[in-house]
C-alpha cells in the first residue's frame, strides 16, 4: 500500500529502529519515505505511575519526520516554513474533515547528525489514501460519498479563509471508519481579502492553468480558492475514471501542456465516458479554464448541488421502496443504506472493515417554525413538560477536560437534527463545555453515527433543553459527548428537515 501521508520522497536515509522515542511517542514501523520527509507508524507511550513505558493501544499515530541534515540553508528554510504552516494551521483550524495535528517536536540528537534539528509532526493515523482507493473500481455511490466528504472539508477550509494549495488524491485520507479527511497542509495559505501568497510549489497535475503564468513576487505566487476548485475537478474525474486525468499525456509535464492547450482554447475538454452525467457536469464547472469563470463555483455551492441531488434521490428511492401506506413516514431511505454499504466497501479495499462509518453525506436544510429535526408538537412539548433527567457533557480531548475556563476551541456543538451530519450547518448557536449539566427529555437510538476524538462511535442522541431565551427550546447531544446514560424514554422519530 502506498503511503497516504504526502512526503515528496527521502532516499538514502538511515531507518529508525522500532522503539525510537519522540516525546511521548514511540516508533513502531516505517511507512514510507520521500525527498524531504520520512513517515513512521507510532504509538503513545504511558510513562505515568504503573505505566512502565508500555505503549497504549488507543493512540496509533503517524510520525512525519522533516529532515534538514545535509540540506543547503535555503532548502532547510523551505522545510522549516512548510512545517510552520502545518503547525499553525493545525492549531487554528479543526473540523471532522481535516486530519488532526496532535503534536510537533524539534529533535536534538547531536549523536545522530541525520536526525539533529529534524522536525517531527505527529498526526492522526489514516488507513490509506484516496490514491490507494483508486487502484480498484469505485462505484457511483461510493464515489459520490468520497467527493461529498472532500467538498465538506474544502467548504470549511474556504469558509474560514484558507486555501489548501495542494489538493490531490494523495492528500485525501481514508480513516479506519471509512470517513474522509484532507491532509498535508504544508502549502496551506491564509487569505487576505480575495487571495493569499504561497511558495511556488505544487503538483503539476493539479495546478490550474493561470498558475503556470503567475508572477513570482516578494511574498510568493498569488493563490485563490479557485485553485482548489480546479484540483477538485481533476479529482472528480479521477474518482470515476479509475485514476485517469482528463488531460492526456504520459508524464505530468505532458499533461500540463495539454492543460494549457485546453485553457488557450486550442483543445476541448474531453472526459472519460465512465464519469456519470451529474459528476461530469460538476467536474466541467470546476475545470472552467479561467479563474473568473471558475470563481462562480465555490466549494459551498458545489456541495449544495451535490446535497440537493442526493436528497432528491434519497426521497425518490425511499418513496419507491416503501409500501404505499408507509410513504412519507420518515423511515430510513434506500439511498442512505446504499451510501453506507459504499463506505464499507471502501474500508474493505483499504484493508480495515469496521462496523459503521461516521458523518453521513447528507447536509443542508432550512429552519422552519418548528426547527428541523423537531415537529411542532415536540417543540411545544419541550417547553411545557418537565425534563426526564439530567446529563453531563463530556469532551474527549484531554486538554479541554483539564481547563476551567470556557475556551472557545473547547466548546462543543448541539445538533439541530440527529438525522443530518454533525457539521457546522447543523449546530445551534448555543455552545456547551465539558462538565456542563443539561436537562434531558429523551433519547433517540438511530441517528447519524458519529465518532469522537478517541475513536468511540455511536448513533444514539439525547434531546436536551436549551436555556431560556435561546432561538430553540431543545437541541440534540450525541451520546459520544457524554459518559452518562440517563434512564429517559425513547424519543419519537424526529421530523426530517425539508
Amino acid at each position: 500500500m502506498r503511503e497516504p501521508y504526502d512526503t515528496s520522497g527521502s532516499d538514502g536515509v538511515e531507518p529508525l529502529p522500532r522503539g525510537y522515542r519522540v516525546g511521548r511517542w514511540e516508533v513502531t514501523a516505517p511507512i514510507a519515505a520521500g525527498g524531504w520527509a520520512t513517515v513512521y507508524a507510532g504509538r503513545a507511550v504511558d510513562d505515568g505511575p504503573g505505566g512502565a513505558g508500555r505503549t497504549t493501544d488507543d493512540e496509533d499515530v503517524a510520525l512525519k519526520f522533516l529532515l534538514t541534515e545535509g540540506l543547503a540553508a535555503r532548502q532547510a528554510r523551505k522545510i522549516a516554513e512548510t512545517a510552520r504552516r502545518e503547525v499553525e494551521f493545525g492549531r487554528r483550524t479543526r473540523h471532522p474533515r481535516l486530519i488532526r495535528l496532535l503534536d510537533s517536536i524539534v529533535l536534538s540528537e547531536p549523536g545522530h547528525p541525520f536526525l539533529d534539528g529534524a522536525i517531527v509532526l505527529v498526526m492522526e493515523r489514516a488507513q490509506c489514501s484516496l490514491r490507494d482507493r483508486l487502484d480498484a473500481a469505485v462505484t457511483t455511490a461510493e464515489g459520490a460519498r468520497l467527493i461529498t466528504e472532500v467538498c465538506e472539508g474544502l467548504a470549511h477550509l474556504h469558509g474560514t479563509g484558507w486555501v489548501h494549495g495542494d489538493l490531490k488524491p494523495d492528500n485525501v485520507l481514508l480513516m479506519a471508519d471509512g470517513s474522509v479527511k484532507l491532509s498535508d497542509f504544508g502549502l496551506v495559505t491564509e487569505l487576505t481579502g480575495t487571495h493569499g501568497y504561497a511558495p511556488p510549489m505544487g503538483t503539476f497535475d493539479y495546478l490550474p492553468p493561470e498558475r503556470w503564468k503567475a508572477p513570482l513576487g516578494e511574498h510568493g505566487v498569488r493563490v485563490r480558492p479557485s485553485a482548489d476548485i480546479w484540483a477538485l475537478g481533476i479529482m472528480i474525474h479521477e474518482v470515476f475514471a479509475s485514476g485517469t486525468s482528463p488531460f492526456p499525456g504520459a508524464t505530468p509535464v505532458a499533461r500540463a501542456a495539454a492543460t494549457q492547450e485546453y485553457a488557450d482554447g486550442r483543445a476541448p475538454l474531453r472526459m472519460d465516458n465512465a464519469v456519470p452525467p451529474f459528476w461530469r457536469e460538476l467536474a466541467a464547472d470546476c475545470l472552467a479554464p479561467t479563474h473568473t469563470a471558475r470563481a462562480a463555483h465555490t466549494a459551498k455551492s458545489l456541495l449544495a448541488r451535490i446535497t440537493a441531488r442526493q436528497e432528491t434521490e434519497t426521497a425518490a428511492d425511499g418513496e419507491a421502496g416503501r409500501p404505499a401506506g408507509d410513504r412519507g413516514s420518515g423511515r430510513p431511505a434506500a439511498g442512505r443504506r446504499r451510501r453506507t454499504r459504499a463506505a464499507l466497501v471502501a474500508l474493505a479495499v483499504c484493508g480495515a472493515l469496521v462496523a459503521g462509518w461516521s458523518y453521513a453525506v447528507r447536509d443542508g436544510g432550512s429552519a422552519s417554525a418548528a426547527a428541523p429535526g423537531e415537529s411542532a408538537a415536540e417543540a411545544s412539548a419541550g417547553t411545557r413538560a418537565e425534563a426526564a433527567g439530567r446529563i453531563r457533557v463530556f469532551n474527549a480531548e484531554q486538554r479541554c477536560t483539564d481547563r476551567t475556563d470556557r475556551d472557545p476551541e473547547c466548546s462543543l456543538g448541539l445538533a439541530i437534527d440527529p438525522l443530518r451530519p454533525y457539521t457546522i450547518d447543523n449546530v445551534v448557536p448555543t455552545r456547551v463545555w465539558h462538565g456542563d449539566v443539561l436537562a434531558v427529555d429523551c433519547h433517540f437510538p438511530q441517528g447519524v453515527s458519529i465518532v469522537d476524538e478517541l475513536g468511540t462511535w455511536s448513533g444514539q442522541w439525547y434531546r436536551v433543553r436549551l436555556p431560556a431565551g435561546s432561538a430553540r427550546p431543545t437541541a440534540w447531544l450525541p451520546a459520544v459527548r457524554t459518559k452518562d446514560r440517563p434512564a429517559v424514554p425513547q424519543c419519537p422519530r424526529p421530523t426530517p428537515a425539508r
